[in-house]
């Protein structure tokens, strides 16, 4: 939500796409409040149910507004093993296919504003650091549903990495197509925000110790904000961003192959079965 402020007086239109709708409004009150003049709308997204995310992406199309900025910013973080309402481990269906499908139905609109505008699209997927806890393989492909070998951090880090992979990807096949939009991915710094609901001790010490050592949410939003907007990220695309500078990436997560591998399971996923 601290993204959505700074956005907003930055003098962006931005669309909030919430789960809680209720809590959704609540911020671009206080946004306005800060700045009358604001531009903010704010719509349902359930990036844990594909139906909501075909729902949202067609209400977007049929507002007819622009899309230059595209922030996946949505997350659960090491949950006990559940699955979506699609049938997909919950980690792997919010944090990464969520964002793969929404992705990919705003990219003709992206596309159609980046060459009317004669503007710089950007897509910003923020990642973590957690990435490096992936599974020793990256990505399970033949396992991703599996309840008695699932951990629920190495199931965060896999969602994470995944998120790294496709930003990746996305980014070869926009650059292959000639088109005007980059595709980055990000750590925001571990910010003391709900994310740790389902781990109590972690909780506990994110609450103790997070005036010390993790970044508030504004410094968490910090790095989004300049990979969103600023002018030294023009024309950057394929990269890793962490505390607002370019940052390496584990090794599975520059693994190429893999992330062709992963979008073509992502597409398999996402199809209407």
């Amino acid at each position: 939500m601290e993204t959505a402020r700074v956005l907003a007086l930055r003098g962006v239109h931005v669309v909030m796409a919430v789960r809680n709708v209720d809590a959704g409004r609540s911020v671009k009150e206080a946004i306005l409040k800060e700045r009358p003049s604001a531009k903010i709308d704010v719509m349902e997204l359930d990036l844990i149910s594909m139906a909501s995310v075909w729902k949202f992406a067609s209400d977007y199309q049929s507002s007819a507004l622009p899309l230059n900025l595209l922030i996946n910013n949505a997350g659960v973080m090491a949950c006990p093993f559940m699955l979506s309402p699609d049938n997909i481990e919950l980690q792997f269906a919010t944090n990464h296919i969520g964002h793969f499908l929404l992705t990919n139905l705003l990219l003709e609109t992206m596309k159609k504003t980046s060459q009317e505008s004669n503007r710089e699209g950007r897509i910003v997927i923020v990642s973590s650091e957690g990435h490096r806890f992936a599974y020793r393989e990256g990505i399970r492909f033949d396992k991703i549903n599996s309840e008695s070998e699932y951990s629920s951090i190495q199931a965060y880090g896999q969602s994470k990495l995944a998120n790294i992979l496709h930003a990746n990807e996305l980014a070869r096949r926009l650059k292959e197509e000639g088109v005007q939009i980059t595709a980055n991915s990000l750590h925001p710094g571990a910010i003391t925000t709900n994310l740790l609901r389902h781990h109590s001790i972690l909780n506990v010490l994110a609450s103790s110790l997070g005036r010390l050592f993790l970044k508030n949410v504004q410094q968490g939003a910090a790095t989004t904000c300049y990979v969103a907007l600023h002018s030294q990220v023009k024309g950057v695309s394929g990269e890793y961003f962490m505390d607002s500078n370019k940052a390496k990436a584990s090794s599975l997560a520059q693994d190429a192959e893999l992330a062709k591998k992963l979008w073509d399971f992502s597409i398999s996923l996402v199809r209407p079965k």
